[in-house]
């Protein structure tokens, strides 16, 4: 298929336009040349023939001489040719009667001012022309077709060559650029080769490297420190679980207390999950492995971890999956992105029902909450873009007013940082699974997890 918009094409059009454009040149000069040629030998010819037919016929108002020569006195030419007439010659087509028929042909014409008398000259083009009457302009007529014919292979084979030329001299001009292509798609070391060209691939070359070794130590940073902060997170978790835990052994009669303890112990365990997701999304997806996990048990598990959020609200959480179904995914990956659809839409939905559907090809997690209003949707996945309160708060330069206002719900406080879907989707991303969102015509949202 043709496309255009290559480098490869566009050279290629450039130089056929370009032949194009000489070839019209050429040809224009030509036939400017040639009428101007015709011009002169028509005039030289009729002027020798009024000057002849005056030496042998006298002055007359009409001269006629063959082959189709006729000199009229102005004021008894033709009406119409007194009309067109110039001193410069010029060529009208006509039809004439002849023994084979009717005859398409040229007649030429011009004024002449000769001793105060003005004359119309006129020439009507026969191919039959007699060699020995006007040979120059004979042999030009003949030369005139023969030109003709060379200007127009002349013209074919311009093109042509400017086509072939065009194709051989486009893939020279890319191949450097295909080389980098190649280069940047493989390795470093082929790209270093290319650095050092004076041309303009070598720039683009150097450019290139340049930014990439500031993407590897940027990610290398990043690696290190998400490593480092998770290491150093690990100990203080360990420390709650286990304070937690003795905690609650100490007050198993203090129904009120042992709630708390609870959220302690089960904030604690969530948070170091979320650490072993967030190492995980710091390697490169090629190094993690994928093994078969039910997605049944996670969104399960998930319901009941997050259940406490809608615990006073007249809310109803429903599984609907005809089966179990699996997935090659790391469950940790998994148990937090559909972790932070079930939490937004729990802390989201005031009352009705929360639908997490489970099949084949996706999990969709559909409620009955406020919804997202349509000026938000540019800043869906956006990091720290939160719902506000009413649509007030969103700027005409795509931005909220109010990032750290939490949204109250039956006097509830909703708290977050709005990294949530922000974070889903860099999952998805790194899954290479593909997140939706779709608005409910009855209120509240639809979001989907599609596997790929």
């Amino acid at each position: 298929m043709f496309n255009i918009d290559s480098i490869a094409n566009k050279f290629r059009i450039s130089y056929f336009l370009f032949a194009l454009l000489l070839c019209t040149t050429f040809v224009s000069i030509f036939m400017y040349a040639e009428v101007r040629i015709e011009q002169e030998l028509v005039k030289a010819r009729l002027l020798q023939q009024l000057e002849l037919s005056q030496e042998r016929k006298g002055e007359q108002s009409v001269y006629v001489a063959d082959p189709g020569i006729k000199i009229y006195h102005y004021d008894v030419a033709p009406t119409d040719l007194q009309t067109l007439a110039t001193e410069t010659v010029q060529e009208i087509p006509v039809t004439v009667n002849n023994q084979a028929g009717k005859l398409r042909t040229n007649l030429h014409f011009f004024t002449y001012q000769q001793d105060k008398q003005a004359y119309l000259l006129t020439y009507l083009e026969d191919s039959e022309m007699v060699m020995e009457n006007y040979p120059v302009l004979a042999i030009f007529e003949h030369l005139e077709d023969i030109f003709a014919d060379a200007l127009r292979i002349a013209v074919i084979l311009s093109l042509l060559i400017a086509a072939i030329f065009s194709h051989l001299s486009s893939r020279q001009i890319t191949k450097p650029l295909l080389n980098l292509k190649q280069a940047v798609e493989t390795d470093h070391q082929n790209l270093t080769e290319l650095t050092h060209l004076p041309s303009e691939v070598g720039v683009l070359a150097r450019a290139i490297d340049t930014q990439n070794h500031k993407l590897a130590e940027y990610l290398k940073r990043e690696q290190l420190f998400t490593g480092d902060v998770s290491h150093e997170l690990r100990t203080p978790l360990t420390i709650i679980l286990g304070a937690s835990e003795v905690l609650a052994a100490q007050l198993e009669d203090d129904h009120y207390l042992s709630e708390f303890t609870n959220r302690i112990s089960n904030t604690a365990k969530e948070t170091s999950e979320i650490i072993s997701a967030l190492l995980l999304l710091s390697r490169n997806p090629e190094q993690l492995d994928t093994p078969q996990t039910s997605i049944n048990s996670i969104a399960i598990s998930e319901i009941a971890r997050l259940k406490y959020l809608i615990k006073y609200k007249p809310v109803t959480c429903t599984v609907v999956a005809e089966q179990d179904y699996v997935a090659g995914v790391r469950p940790e990956l998994l148990k937090m992105a559909l972790g932070n659809l079930i939490k937004n839409a729990f802390q989201y939905t005031d009352d009705g029902e929360i639908t997490v559907t489970i099949d084949a090809k996706k999990i969709t997690v559909t409620d009955t909450g406020l919804g997202i209003p349509e000026i938000m949707m540019p800043l869906l996945y956006e990091r720290f873009e939160r719902l506000g309160r009413n649509n007030t708060d969103f700027q005409s330069n795509g931005k909220f007013t109010n990032h750290t206002e939490s949204y109250e719900y039956s006097n509830n406080k909703v708290e977050g940082t709005g990294l949530g879907l922000s974070i889903v989707q860099r999952i998805m991303t790194h899954m290479g699974w593909e997140l939706t969102h779709q608005a409910n015509k009855t209120g509240g949202s639809t979001f989907s997890i599609c596997y790929k």
